[in-house]
């Protein structure tokens, strides 16, 4: 029911006309959640029906979806945004610019996308400043200047929703049609206020989508990851401009030029979604980087965590029941290794990877297919396969293959399609998929990872096994420095013979077996010291009057980063030494020995 009042409305037929004009604005107003659509829906409804000529203007904090200013304070002469301009008498016009489109005019001293500010004292500032309709004599300057000897009567709204304005509509008639009344003021003002609150509305959820938009990128790698023996491309498409989702992807690398990869995707939309992603993604980080585990562990140990957090209490999930179902992703995991050549993945209900030989057709890997995570209930399995140098693997979400008009068989021959050149630039492979598949279906989020593997070269590999005799230090030491000689790394040869000689006489006083010392050499140097025991290393501080204790805080001090990790057969700790360059400056091993004291 109309909010006008019955002695404003008038005759019959003009409360008729009026509350026909009403019926109209609630079923065209608000049909979308964006600003501007909403109001040029305004417009189409008020011109011809109501008026000649109209337009629209609101504030830029309500564009940029900040909280508009309440009425009454300031003087009404912030700065606004043209978003439309509408006229029905332009036919009679023919010297005004057209866009082409029935009965709108692209002309006006204030073009649309155009910003301004009204004078304090004109009657739209003083409209914004009250809240309250003003009666304009003929125009004041807002309307085409070729509409201006014509137009008779113009009213400045502003539109108001919960005591705050948004912006300000003119509507204008020219001469010839009746002079806006009373009645026209209180239509006028009930057509703005219903727009008003669609309008704010929309840029509510303009707010919330940008939030996590900007809250889902920030979760997502920057840029495209650099990773040993790897060279990646990736992509990521929001699936819409009005909801954000869970897709993700990851790239960690691992200690000794390892590299895992991971593509997940969040069942659900929102900002909810977005939020699980984040929290699903940083637990594959850490398990990864932390416990080193294999593929089918880590997501054994990720189920377990996605259940725990669906099953978060009800008193601190807002008091909604639907969370739970937010936690179940698919994911899968792969863990690379440069010097092996041999790639293990593990599968969490996800789709499987393409892998794509040189000189070879694209296939899809025979990846186990896990349930979700959050399932639970049931083991993981993984497989492990070597792939040559030069070979091209591509890790996706559902939405690249997968819509409404084109069923998941078929956007999977389409990808295998795309993937024909495992020679080609991979920037080039990413963008011919997304320009050769249905990416614009708008109905689900597109994550891909291109990734094509070149293993470390036998030259930039150091491997050697020693017995455990006192006697295998000296040669350790011997065998990493003439390594680094032929690398031509001298000015980190102490330091690395250093660390080297502290990692095996830990592992001949605290392992067990036979020791291997690996070195590796790409970004950075790596040392692998191995040994059967199974006892992990624990930094802990040497007090002074202590002899021993000092060697993992040497190696803390020395190197870029250390660690230690589970292997089949005993356990592996290692260092990392950066390269040495112009802005490296090798660390003083002499000194770091001093500050132990």
């Amino acid at each position: 029911m109309s909010d006008i009042p019955m002695e404003a409305a008038g005759k019959p037929d003009d409360v008729r006309r009026a509350l026909a004009l009403l019926n109209a604005a609630g079923a065209r107003i608000g049909n979308s959640l964006d600003l501007e659509t909403t109001a040029r829906e305004l417009l189409d409804v008020g011109v011809p029906q109501f008026c000649d000529l109209a337009s629209v203007d609101l504030y830029q904090e309500v564009l940029a979806g900040d909280e508009p200013r309440p009425v009454g304070p300031g003087d009404g002469s912030g700065e606004l945004r043209r978003v439309g301009f509408a006229s029905s008498v332009s036919e009679a016009l023919p010297s005004l610019a057209r866009d082409g489109q029935q009965g709108r005019a692209c002309s006006s001293p204030v073009s649309v996308g155009a910003t301004h500010c009204y004078p304090v004292h004109t009657p739209a500032a003083i409209a914004l400043r009250t809240g309250h309709v003003q009666h304009v004599p003929g125009q004041d300057g807002t309307v085409p200047a070729q509409f201006g000897a014509v137009v008779q009567s113009t009213l400045a709204v502003p539109m108001v929703a919960r005591d705050r304005v948004l912006g300000l509509v003119h509507f204008s008639r020219v001469k010839g049609s009746e002079p806006f009344g009373e009645r026209d003021a209180a239509l006028a003002a009930e057509l703005a206020s219903r727009a008003a609150v669609c309008i704010d509305n929309a840029r509510l959820y303009r707010r919330e989508h940008e939030r996590a938009l900007i809250l889902q990128r920030s979760l997502l790698p920057p840029g495209d990851p650099e990773a040993a023996g790897l060279d990646i491309a990736c992509r990521y498409l929001p699936g819409n401009a009005t909801e954000v989702g869970g897709d993700w992807f990851d790239v960690i690398e691992l200690p000794g030029h390892r590299t895992a990869v991971v593509v997940g995707d969040v069942m659900g939309r929102g900002l909810r979604a977005a939020v699980a992603m984040g929290e699903l993604r940083t637990a594959v980080r850490t398990l990864a980087l932390t416990t080193d585990m294999e593929p089918a562990e880590v997501l054994g140990a990720l189920d377990e965590i996605a259940r725990g957090l669906g099953d978060t209490p009800r008193s601190q999930r807002g008091g909604t029941d639907d969370l739970a179902e937010v936690y179940l992703a698919t994911c899968i995991f792969a863990v690379y290794d440069p010097v092996s050549r041999r790639c293990t993945i593990a599968n969490a209900g996800h789709l499987p990877p393409v892998l794509v030989e040189p000189d070879e057709p694209a296939r899809l890997l025979d990846v186990p297919k896990g349930v979700p995570l959050g399932v639970g209930g049931e083991p993981f399995e993984e497989i492990e396969t070597e792939l040559p140098d030069g070979a091209m693997i591509a890790l996706y979400t559902d939405g690249l293959v997968e819509s409404r008009e084109h069923p998941i068989d078929e956007g999977l021959d389409a990808l295998r399609d795309a993937l024909t050149d495992a020679t080609e630039s991979l920037e080039n492979v990413a963008d011919r998929i997304l320009t050769t598949l249905n990416v614009h279906h708008g109905e689900d989020d597109i994550a891909l990872l291109v990734a094509r593997v070149q293993g470390l070269p036998a030259e930039s590999v150091g491997d050697w096994t020693l017995a455990a005799e006192p006697r295998s230090v000296a040669r350790a030491r011997e065998l990493t420095r003439d390594q680094l000689a032929d690398w031509n790394l001298d000015p980190i040869a102490d330091t690395a013979e250093l660390l080297v000689s502290e990692l095996v006489t830990n592992a001949l006083r605290h392992g067990a077996g036979d020791i291997r010392i690996r070195l590796l050499l790409d970004r950075t140097l790596v040392c692998e010291v191995w040994d059967a025991g199974l006892v992990q290393p624990r930094r802990r501080r040497a007090h002074v009057t202590d002899e021993g204790g000092r060697g993992l805080q040497l190696v803390g001090l020395l190197s870029t980063g250390w660690g230690s990790r589970r292997t089949h057969r005993g356990k592996t700790v290692w260092f990392e030494l950066a390269r040495p360059g112009r802005d490296t400056k090798p660390a003083d091993p002499t000194e770091a020995l001093l500050s132990l004291f």
